[in-house]
């Protein structure tokens, strides 16, 4: 059975009930919605599909507009006084089982002035009421459901719109996660070629030599230092780098030493 029972008055903001229990089925399934017109099979008794509907729902949504305790029944007198008036029938079944009412105020209509109502419908208007207007349409249904969402566990089980609100954030959660995983690869990609090619960004204790590449011999203890390239022609010999190399590096060549030692 539905666990939300949409209640209106012909003559009375039928399209506003239209749009509220067609928003609700989307939301929470049509089978949990009970609207009069779309809920009752073909030649069912309605007389008995309404008591029963009411009777088994949580929640009775009492769609009242501007003229819903003015409309006239056959006799001329108003609807809401004749005692078999179905819209006050199923609110008085509610009222009297204890089941949550909320009475949904469309447009321009004001809190139901007690003096008006039936004594058996006296209790409605001391019920909490929410607003639903056309022009707001979008955020005032979003906030019906969600609050039938939060007051009736199960209908907030299948609200299709919460599990796709869940579903987005998963999904966000997931991407973000990729990302963030892609970009930790290109940064460790990035290292690694930095640490081929050059030094690259490097942070912590760095008071140690780093060498990379090296293409001839190296030395890097606290003793001298010396590179002996090959030079073509007479430009043979020894150039060598000693101390701590923060004046001038000295070269000496070994056609220099020949020359002294002949005394040239």
């Amino acid at each position: 059975m539905p666990d939300v029972f949409v209640n209106y008055r012909t003559g009375d903001e039928e399209a506003a009930a239209t749009m509220i229990a067609r928003e609700l089925a989307r939301r929470f399934g049509g089978e949990r919605i009970f609207f009069a017109s779309n809920s009752i099979e073909l030649g069912r008794r309605f007389p008995v599909e309404l008591v029963r509907a009411v009777e088994e729902c949580e929640a009775l949504l009492a769609v009242i507009g501007p003229r819903w305790a003015e409309v006239r029944g056959a006799d001329g007198r108003p609807a809401l006084e004749a005692e078999q008036d179905w819209t006050r029938r199923e609110i008085q079944t509610a009222l009297d089982r204890g089941i949550l009412v909320i009475p949904v105020l469309v447009g321009k209509a004001t809190r139901i002035d007690r003096a008006v109502l039936p004594d058996d419908l006296r209790e409605l208007s001391d019920c909490q009421y929410r607003r639903f207007d056309h022009r707001n349409a979008e955020s005032d249904l979003t906030a019906l459901g969600d609050a039938l969402a939060r007051l009736l566990p199960e209908l907030g089980a299948a609200d299709c719109d919460a599990r796709t609100a869940r579903e987005r954030a998963e999904m966000k959660s997931r991407e973000k996660w990729a990302k963030d995983a892609g970009h930790t690869g290109m940064r460790t990609r990035d290292v690694e070629q930095r640490v081929r090619g050059g030094i690259g960004n490097l942070s912590g204790d760095l008071s140690g030599t780093f060498v990379n590449e090296p293409q001839g011999p190296v030395n890097t203890g606290p003793g001298h230092q010396y590179n002996a390239p090959r030079f073509q022609g007479d430009n043979t010999g020894v150039q060598f780098t000693a101390g701590d190399n923060s004046g001038t590096v000295h070269q000496r060549f070994e056609r220099d030493r020949r020359r002294s030692d002949d005394g040239r």
